[in-house]
Order: structure tokens, then C-alpha cells, then sequence
């Protein structure tokens, strides 16, 4: 077996011309590890937004801190696959060489190469037969902060949920999950997506081009904000009693505001890192199976055209996921 692989590799921050695909060293399993030959992958906004250093305000250095002050510490990004596993360390007993996973490696990245080597305790599950490589590996990044924020914000039955900004990966996740939790959703989205937010089961849509959600004078028991346009001091007049807003894009001032307004009102505000839980891939995976959870799918490119997949998260008009796959 070849010691080589293909590798999406970026060497300094900025557009995604910066990504190219070079031969790199393939990694090589620990004790603990998996090696899995990744069939599909994704292009998230977390990826663009490391590969440019383009962090919400206030985050700046710490972005730098994380990935490497002058150039990139990991220079592979993605942080969500599917694939088979090629190699199994000593001591994992969980999976076996043939099985099929999903996985997300999170901060660790990785993901877009021909192999990653994943911890066999991190989060990652079996694949079932019934999904496709490409509908799993959407599953990881907007689900799993979905139903994180929706645990610290707790989305009950008949809860009235706004979503700002529900035709991406993660708001598009939320609209599903809400409606499955019996909640009554309400989705900002521009009118081209109005028709793909009905079908996962939003009750209503908004224009954000023509209309201010926050000026108006329906209350909401939740509002998620993924977009990172509405603050607390924004939504405050649209927020219900014991209202809650989940700042899934949150900036530092807005993060260290957050304690103080959960003292001081009525109101509750949840910012912070997502847990990532291999209970909650799972979780995901059996929705997906019985047809609870489709993760919304904007556009599938070859491996060989990563940088374009790149180019198509940096329009900020996805609708959903931008794939990559390569070839069985």
C-alpha cells in the first residue's frame, strides 16, 4: 500500500485559490486510531472562515492562536467525512477494517485527503447501508450543533422557533429538528430558499430582503441566530417571556454580554463552542435513516476541484451543503 496520498493543502491564509492539492504523507494509525478512506466530504463555513482568518469580531487572535499565527499549524482542513476504514491500531475494537463510518474530526480537521486518521473513540459511528456516503457525511457540522444549541436553549413541543438564517447547513438542521421536536417554526431566509423551508416543514417563512423580522409583533419563544446579525438588543422586543436566543455566530462582545443579560432579565442567551458527542452523531444518523433528518445538499464537486468548492462557500448563497467526493 502506498505510503502517498492526495491532500487538499493550504500554505498561507486566504481565498480559495490558496487550496491546491499536493502528494502528501498518508497518516498512519496509533494504538487508538482508524484510517479511513474518505469517499465524501464537505466545505463548511468553518473552513472558510479558518482558511481566511475570517472570525467574527473580537475573535481575531485567538483565531491565530488556534491555527497558527503566520501560516496554517494544520494545513488540511474539513472537519466532516464518509468512507470506509482501510486500518485499525492494536487497540481498537470497535470497528474493523471494511466497516463504513462517518466521522467529524471538529478543530483536528483533516478531512479533505484521500485518508484520515480518526480516533476510534471520537466522534464517529458505523454508516448504515441506507445512506449514501455523500448524506452522511452532511450529517456532522449542521446537526450536531443543532441539537447542542437546542439542548443548552431547551426546544420544547409547541415552542414558537425563529431561525435566522435557515437555508444553511446549520439553520437548515435547526428547521428540522425543531419540527420533529413538535416545535412551530418560522424561517429567515431569502424568497428563493422560501420553497426548500416549507418542504423541511417550516410553518412560515420571512423575506429577509423586505422584511425586519425583529420589527415586528410576532413574540418567539426561541430565536437562533446563525447568521450573526441579531444580538439580543436586536431581538429583545420579539423575544417572549422566558424567551431564549441561541447566538450560534456570536462575537466576543456579544458572548461576554451574554451571563449579564441571563442575571439581569427574564430572557436567556446561549453563545459558546458546540459539544461535539458521538451520541449525537448517532442520533443523527437513525433520524436520517428513518427520514426525520435529509440534510440539505447544495452542490457536489470532484476531490480534483476542491478550490471550487471553496469559492462556492465564499459566495456566503449555499443553500445547505457543498460536497466533495471522489471516486470509488
Amino acid at each position: 500500500m502506498t505510503s502517498l496520498m492526495k491532500a487538499a493543502v493550504y500554505r498561507q491564509y486566504g481565498p480559495p485559490s490558496v487550496v491546491r492539492l499536493e502528494e502528501c504523507p498518508k497518516p498512519v494509525p496509533g494504538a487508538n486510531d482508524v484510517l479511513i478512506r474518505v469517499r465524501a466530504a464537505t466545505v463548511t463555513s468553518a473552513d472558510w472562515r479558518i482558511r481566511s482568518l475570517s472570525m467574527p469580531h473580537g475573535f481575531g487572535a485567538a483565531g491565530r492562536l488556534a491555527f497558527g499565527m503566520n501560516a496554517p499549524r494544520q494545513p488540511v482542513l474539513g472537519s466532516e467525512l464518509a468512507g470506509d476504514v482501510v486500518e485499525v491500531g492494536a487497540g481498537v475494537h470497535t470497528f474493523t477494517v471494511g466497516d463504513a463510518v462517518v466521522a467529524f474530526t471538529g478543530a483536528k480537521l483533516g478531512a479533505h485527503a484521500e485518508y484520515c486518521r480518526v480516533r476510534a473513540d471520537g466522534v464517529m459511528v458505523h454508516k448504515p447501508s441506507a445512506l449514501s456516503y455523500e448524506t452522511a457525511a452532511a450529517l456532522p457540522f449542521g446537526g450536531t450543533t443543532a441539537l447542542d444549541f437546542f439542548r443548552r436553549g431547551v426546544l420544547r413541543a409547541g415552542d414558537r422557533v425563529l431561525i435566522n438564517g435557515a437555508s444553511g447547513t446549520v439553520g437548515s438542521a435547526m428547521v428540522q429538528i425543531a419540527v420533529q421536536a413538535g416545535a412551530e417554526v418560522t424561517a429567515v431566509c431569502s424568497s428563493a430558499n422560501t420553497e426548500a423551508m416549507q418542504q423541511l416543514g417550516a410553518a412560515r417563512t420571512i423575506d429577509y430582503t423586505r422584511v425586519d423580522f425583529a420589527a415586528g409583533g410576532q413574540q418567539y419563544d426561541i430565536i437562533a441566530d446563525t447568521v450573526g446579525n441579531a444580538p439580543y438588543s436586536r431581538v429583545r422586543p420579539v423575544l417572549a417571556a422566558r424567551g431564549r436566543l441561541l447566538l450560534v455566530l456570536a462575537t466576543l462582545p456579544e458572548m461576554l454580554r451574554a451571563p449579564w443579560v441571563n442575571i439581569t432579565s427574564a430572557h436567556r442567551v446561549v453563545a459558546g463552542p458546540t459539544a461535539e458527542r458521538v451520541d449525537d452523531l448517532q442520533t443523527l444518523v437513525d433520524m436520517a435513516v428513518d427520514g426525520r433528518f435529509t440534510p440539505l445538499i447544495d452542490s457536489r464537486f470532484p476531490f480534483s476541484e476542491v478550490a471550487a468548492a471553496h469559492a462556492r462557500v465564499d459566495t456566503g448563497r449555499k443553500r445547505g451543503t457543498v460536497i466533495v467526493t471522489h471516486a470509488m
